[in-house]
C-alpha cells in the first residue's frame, strides 16, 4: 500500500513525536536524502540514538532508534515545523530565532545542507527554518547547579 504525503518532513516529525509518546523503540520511514539529513543531524544533537539506512533501490527505508532517559521519558520534549510548503520561512544568520533559551534546537536549511541553529550562526549561515525540538530531560539538574550557585 502507497500512501501519498504531502509534507514528508511534518510527517517525519509526527512519527517521532507518537512513537516517543508510547515509547516505541524504533520508527521506519521512506528514505530520502532530505529525510535522512534531517535524522542525522537530530541523531548528532542528541536526540535520537541511532539513524540507518535499510534495503536498496527504490524500496529502501530510514531506521531511527529513538532515544529515552533513564527514568524511561523520551529525550525529545516537543518538536514543531516552522517552514511547511504553503507558508516558507527564512532568517539570516543573525536573525535565526533561539529555541527555549538555547535548550532546543532550530534546524536550518542552508546552502551547505541542514544545520543546527548554533552551526548556522557560528559559519554565519541564514536559511529556511525547517523545524525547532527541544528537550527537558536534563534540566532539572542544570537548574539545581544554577540554585547552587545563587546561594
Amino acid at each position: 500500500m502507497v500512501i501519498m504525503v504531502s509534507d514528508p518532513i511534518s510527517d517525519l516529525l509526527t512519527r517521532l513525536r507518537n512513537a516517543s509518546m508510547v515509547s516505541k523503540s524504533s520508527i521506519e520511514i521512506p528514505h530520502s536524502k532530505f529525510k535522512f539529513q534531517l535524522a542525522t543531524l537530530l541523531k548528532d544533537e542528541g536526540y535520537v540514538s541511532d539513524v540507518k539506512i535499510e534495503g536498496d533501490g527504490i524500496k529502501k527505508i530510514i531506521n531511527i532508534d529513538l532515544k529515552y532517559s533513564d527514568e524511561g521519558t523520551s529525550v525529545i520534549s516537543g518538536m514543531n515545523r516552522l517552514s511547511t510548503p504553503g507558508n516558507r520561512v527564512y532568517s539570516s544568520f543573525d536573525n535565526l530565532p533561539r529555541n527555549n533559551g538555547g535548550l532546543g534546537t532550530v534546524v536550518v536549511s542552508t546552502s551547505r545542507g541542514l544545520l543546527s541553529d548554533s552551526e548556522a550562526r557560528k559559519r554565519k549561515l541564514g536559511g529556511e527554518l525547517i523545524c525547532e525540538v527541544w528537550s527537558w530531560v536534563g534540566l532539572e539538574i542544570s537548574q539545581l547547579v544554577f540554585q547552587k550557585e545563587l546561594n
